[in-house]
């Protein structure tokens, strides 16, 4: 067993779990943060995508062990003082989403997607960008267009940040 200590939506958190432990069974089992959920464990869907040192990673692929001493933002992180962040909002505002499974998934990806390209996004790269996360009920159209409502009203990547 491994004694880990990492910061997740700006807590520190300590736990232990055993060395093969996946960092999205961490977060779900070890903290109850069940937004962040598992699809595929093979890094195929990205429903499990959270934010590790400010990058975008997918969680079935990465060990619990590797993530301690890093600062992880899961979806429960992103919403501040009862406000959903501009990312979920639009999400919400967009219809960007259907049984909800892919959502969290999606949004983190969004916000890594503004953050690194900034308001000047176009619907070609949104829709390259999203190439690893899979929605099987929306068709994309409707996320795609929230990432760039999303994208518009926050006015850049520096806001895009959590």
């Amino acid at each position: 067993m491994a004694k880990i200590t990492m910061t997740v939506n700006g807590r520190q958190v300590s736990g232990s779990c055993d060395d093969r432990t996946l960092l999205v069974h961490f977060i779900r089992e070890n903290l109850g943060l069940t937004g962040t959920h598992v699809g595929c464990d093979t890094t195929q869907c990205g429903a499990c995508v959270v934010h590790m040192d400010g990058q975008s990673v997918k969680s079935c692929s990465i060990l619990a062990v590797q993530a301690a001493g890093s600062s992880i933002t899961t979806i429960e992180g992103l919403a501040a003082n009862g406000e959903l962040h501009p990312v979920q909002a639009a999400f919400k505002a967009h219809h960007g989403l259907q049984c909800g499974f892919c959502t969290p998934g999606m949004v983190m990806t969004a916000v890594d997607i503004i953050r690194r390209h900034g308001s000047g996004l176009d619907e070609a790269t949104v829709r390259a960008e999203l190439e690893g996360n899979i929605c099987r009920c929306t068709g994309y159209h409707n996320i795609v267009q929230a990432v760039l409502a999303a994208a518009a009203g926050m006015g850049g990547a520096r806001q895009a940040a959590e």
